[in-house]
């Protein structure tokens, strides 16, 4: 009993921290596996909810023991999980699949002993979010078979199937959108390079290279979401996802490097520490790219999906971390410069610059890190949507930061400054010692 309970509250904390994923038709491989309870997935149902279940090469370590009532699926809410863990721990229950907090999808004696498969559906009807998970209630008996489940809600208003779990079918339409905003934002963005040509650098080409493949991102995952709320599968779109993912999330890493260190608008040339921290940046990107395409193929509760998003959360910790370091070096030359070149108002105005955008690129990692995850934590399942559009709000508002203080400007204005703003400048650059990182 002790085992099973602590096995058991492994999975609740399991539950708690690896975030939802886009539910759909998965089939997962169990091998001589003798945990008493086996998470599979995570979906928010409507009131005309489905499941159907197909398991197939049934086998168990001991023959003798059999199918019987100690086996079987069920569905659980997290608030009824923990109930039952209070069960489990006061001995009102033996096994999870007795409680009367779980609905049972299928026990195992309904089987013959020569049985080796089977399929079954089952309806749900309370509105809400629920695990499916297998109980193996025989101590040392280990379970091996292969599992297809498709979850679902049923439209009765337009009589369609929709394969994305509730607060999560209306993402297509949000990617859709955002894509368009990206678009139209590229195409300001072109307008303002034709316009100022003559004051365009290099950096300003990488910022135009980002904007697209945001947008395609974004186009490739709302037409992934799509294929999967109607067919449950996303038929090839997400192979295109994550080879746009990985490019923008290694070139939107490299531009915030490149903004910081000031390449091509301050200078011509990357200094050696500056590169390296790039060698850093982008190989890190690469294995958080692919920790990112592990845990969304795998589901929430795969082989391995709990060390894949530790890897993830940690190597998108260092990545954030170090993009930090150029910028606070671009601060400190442009301070011990404004000391040396006599054009303290030309450095005052770009150590402002700078010190703005150190201020946002931490605010918008806080946000999309920290505020984002708590907003998946703690909404309702049905508003899951928000956090998607929180943080794509959140990264907008950062592209246009970067884009409207980063423009082509003409040089001319900086040069048009008299004495008196001058010798303002230096004096107030001469309080920047108490400006601390």
């Amino acid at each position: 009993m002790a085992a099973l309970y602590n096995s058991s509250l492994f999975t609740l904390t399991f539950l708690l921290l690896i975030a939802t994923a886009f539910a759909e038709i998965r089939s997962t491989q169990i091998r001589s596996d003798s945990r008493s309870t086996i998470p599979f997935d995570e979906f928010g149902y409507t009131h005309f909810g489905r499941l159907n279940l197909t398991v197939t090469d049934i086998s168990f370590s001991n023959p003798k023991s059999g199918p019987g009532s100690q086996l079987g699926f069920f569905l659980v809410t997290r608030e009824a999980w923990q109930h039952v863990l209070d069960q489990l721990q006061d001995s009102e229950i033996r096994c999870t699949l007795h409680s009367d907090l779980v609905k049972r999808v299928f026990v195992f004696d309904q089987l013959q002993p020569s049985d080796r498969r089977f399929t079954t559906s089952f309806s749900v009807s309370d509105a809400n979010q629920f695990t499916l998970l297998f109980a193996n209630c025989m101590p040392n008996l280990a379970v091996s078979m292969s599992v297809h489940s498709v979850m679902y809600n049923y439209n009765p208003k337009n009589g369609q199937f929709d394969f994305l779990s509730a607060g999560k079918t209306a993402l297509p339409a949000i990617y859709f959108l955002f894509f368009v905003i990206y678009v139209l934002f590229g195409g300001l963005w072109v307008y303002a390079l034709y316009r100022k040509r003559l004051s365009v650098y290099g950096i300003h080409f990488f910022m135009l290279a980002v904007v697209i493949l945001k947008a395609l991102n974004l186009l490739c995952e709302a037409e992934d979401k799509s294929y999967i709320k109607k067919t449950g599968t996303a038929h090839g779109w997400d192979v295109l996802f994550y080879i746009f993912s990985f490019l923008k999330g290694i070139s939107l890493f490299t531009l915030i490097v490149l903004i910081g260190t000031g390449w091509s608008f301050l200078k011509p040339y990357l200094q050696d520490k500056e590169k390296k921290v790039l060698m850093i940046v982008i190989p890190l990107q690469v294995v958080a790219n692919l920790a990112q395409v592990v845990i969304d193929e795998t589901g929430p509760f795969g082989e391995n999906s709990y060390t894949w998003k530790q890897v993830f959360l940690l190597v998108d910790i260092v990545c954030c971390c170090a993009v930090l370091f150029p910028i606070v070096w671009s601060i400190k030359n442009l301070r011990e410069a404004a000391k040396t070149d006599g054009k303290a108002a030309v450095n005052l105005m770009k150590l402002t610059l700078f010190r703005q955008y150190y201020v946002v690129v931490i605010c918008y990692i806080y946000f999309t890190r920290v505020v984002v995850y708590a907003l998946e934590t703690i909404t309702s399942y049905r508003y899951q949507w928000t956090s998607v559009v929180a943080a794509e709000a959140a990264t907008l508002a950062f592209y246009v930061f970067t884009g409207y203080n980063f423009r082509p400007k003409a040089h001319n204005p900086y040069f048009a400054i008299d004495d008196e703003e001058e010798e303002a400048a230096s004096e107030a650059l001469k309080l920047e010692d108490e400006f601390e990182l």
